[in-house]
């Protein structure tokens, strides 16, 4: 029972709370939904700590394994840690919005309810349309939490952007697991894996059922050129959302495509094509994170960033290199979780989430200043981080397969991601404030109305006391045992361990895989070439950004806040970044037919990577 409790707990709260929300009190409400994201905590905690000893497996409908009909949910230990995972997110989240978030009543906490539902039933699920069925749930409601300020027209069109990808993506999934359908009759994971066993390489339905399948979580997953959608979300959707978005929706999209490739298609089709789109995520993330000063955005795109060095973990295809990838989305939850509270915090204090604007203006919000410096350390790889964890045991992984390529991206992107979110602890937290250009440019983000009833004078620890465990449990992340994190990955990387735990209920021996260790000499000295590398970008871009700032109080600016002809910043190859860097933000346009045009060209690049010629 426990596996259906998990599913059902959240959705019969979400029910009770869209019901008779309106007239509870509002201390009702709160308590309500904490304690449900509580016991669904301590539901997937539970699982985690029997699954690798007991079957944790249930049909649901009465129908078992062998009808062709039946809908499993089964957890093993990756499973039942990402759950976990979703659960404890969603706590924070609630405990975040405690008193606030009251325009739609009881509905926002009804919403966030069902969206921990539909994360748990499609981490649990063993069933192709199912796990559709879920994800869409997710989306669904993802959209209408991105929309929570719909009387906002840029809200309204981040969310209708989001939507539109998302439906498009969610499409191609649908014809993909039709594709599944008509060729094995099964839409069970293991079933359908079973039957697919033998497919020479190379087959053109196969390769299009997972070249379609995949494209809808990827377009989750924000791969590269699927993740227009996610910076755009980012930007206006409330705090708590955000959290549940970068730190573990777009990580379920990884999961996803994990889940797939192991369980249903094993060997039948190469992953060179998530490699090459994860890799592009993680290098054009990190190049558009540095670019920002929106905090949100610069969130996103290293969420984006992180998410693409995820999914080259997943396409190295070694039971090692998911290890570090488990290691690593354990980490990032925790510390991206944290720092967009910590952004939440700056924009109900300050009412603006742009760091220009922001200038020395949260020297009197230590907490959440400690929470930005920590945070960006450890997105560097700082041990004992789940990312340094992650990163080492990955580098490691990917050296063995012949990757020589992993570990300079993951310094380059890693240093980049953590540098601008340190350069943000640098110009808020330490820099002199300074006055507003009148003649210059408007700030990227610029005022921004709070998301409290009032502008807090002092934040409550209510918002603050989640970022800390967040951040407290992203950092001791990598003291997890390396030796049940390789035995999890290798028996998710067992299609046959797999199909026994569905359709058999038992649990096969215990694989004999060595223990992924971080605590190596490269990883150690990895962890500290990138958070030097970091801390000199964050360095050199916030002098650059007070050198900028100083020139716009004193008026040796152009009227649109740019450096004079004269300048260096503006001579080769100053004026060749700053052409890249136009034509960046150029392709980020927030035009559907764009994004559109985008997602359509990158399907066909998956297409032709993944097919053998």
């Amino acid at each position: 029972m426990i596996l259906q409790l998990t599913v059902a707990v959240p959705v019969l709260a979400a029910a009770l709370l869209a019901a008779t929300g309106r007239w509870l009190p509002r201390l009702a409400v709160d308590v309500t939904a904490l304690a449900c994201a509580a016991a669904v905590t301590g539901l997937t905690a539970l699982t985690l700590a029997r699954c690798g000893h007991d079957p944790q497996v249930v049909w649901l409908g009465g129908w078992g394994p062998g009808t062709g009909v039946g809908i499993p949910l089964a957890a093993d230990p990756l499973a039942a840690a990402l759950a976990c995972v979703a659960a404890a997110l969603t706590l924070a989240a609630l405990a975040f919005s405690w008193r606030y978030f009251t325009e739609i009543q009881a509905t926002f906490h009804a919403l966030v309810l069902l969206f921990l539902a539909s994360m748990c039933a499609f981490t649990y699920t063993g069933d192709l349309f199912d796990a559709f069925v879920f994800f869409e749930l997710m989306s669904v409601v993802a959209f209408a939490l991105t929309g929570y300020r719909s009387e906002e027209p840029a809200t309204v069109h981040g969310a209708l952007n989001f939507g539109i990808v998302q439906s498009i993506g969610a499409y191609l999934t649908l014809a993909g697991i039709a594709l599944v359908y008509g060729r094995t009759g099964e839409l069970g994971l293991a079933t359908a894996g079973g039957r697919l066993t033998g497919t020479r390489q190379g087959d053109a339905l196969v390769t299009a059922a997972f070249v379609l399948i995949c494209t809808g979580y990827l377009v989750k997953a924000a791969a590269v050129p699927f993740h227009f959608w996610l910076a755009d979300a980012h930007a206006v959707a409330p705090t708590p959302v955000c959290v549940l978005f970068s730190g573990v929706m777009v990580e379920l999209g990884v999961y996803g495509v994990a889940r797939t490739y192991w369980a249903v298609f094993p060997g039948l089709v190469p992953l060179r094509a998530i490699a090459v789109l994860g890799a592009a995520a993680a290098l054009l993330g990190a190049v558009m994170c540095v670019l920002q000063h929106h905090v949100k955005r610069l969130l996103a795109y290293s969420t984006i960033s992180h998410a693409g060095l995820l999914l080259v973990g997943v396409a190295a295809a070694t039971p090692g290199a998911l290890a570090g990838a488990a290691y690593s989305l354990a980490g990032h939850a925790g510390v991206k979780g944290a720092l967009f509270l910590a952004a939440g915090a700056l924009l109900n204090r300050h009412e603006s989430v742009d760091a220009r604007e922001l200038r020395g203006r949260g020297r009197g919000m230590p907490v959440s200043g400690v929470t930005f410096l920590v945070g960006g350390l450890c997105l560097a790889g700082l041990p004992p981080s789940g990312l340094f964890a992650g990163h080492s045991v990955t580098e490691h992984a990917a050296l063995e397969a012949g990757w020589w390529w992993y570990t300079p991206l993951s310094v380059a992107v890693s240093a980049l991601t953590a540098a601008a979110v340190l350069r943000v602890w640098l110009v808020v937290w330490r820099a002199a404030p300074t006055g507003r250009d009148p003649g210059g440019a408007e700030p990227e983000g610029g005022h921004e109305d709070p998301e409290t009833p009032v502008t807090l004078r002092s934040i409550p620890w209510t918002m603050l006391a989640p970022g800390i465990v967040l951040l407290g449990a992203g950092l001791a992340a990598g003291l997890i045992p390396g030796g049940p994190v390789a035995a999890a990955a290798e028996a998710f990387a067992s299609r046959d361990a797999y199909a026994a735990l569905v359709l058999d209920g038992h649990l096969p021996p215990a694989p004999q895989a060595p223990p992924a260790d971080p605590w190596t000499l490269a990883g150690l000295a990895g962890a500290a070439v990138t958070l030097l590398l970091a801390a000199a970008i964050a360095a050199t871009s916030a002098h650059r950004s007070a050198h900028r700032s100083r020139e716009r109080s004193t008026g040796r600016s152009t009227g649109h806040g740019r450096p004079a002809a004269g300048h260096p910043a503006r001579r080769f190859p100053g004026r060749a970044a700053a052409g890249a860097a136009a034509r960046l933000h150029a392709l980020h346009s927030g035009h559907i037919g764009d994004y559109a045009a985008w997602l359509t060209a990158g399907v066909a690049v998956l297409a032709l990577l993944t097919a053998r010629f």
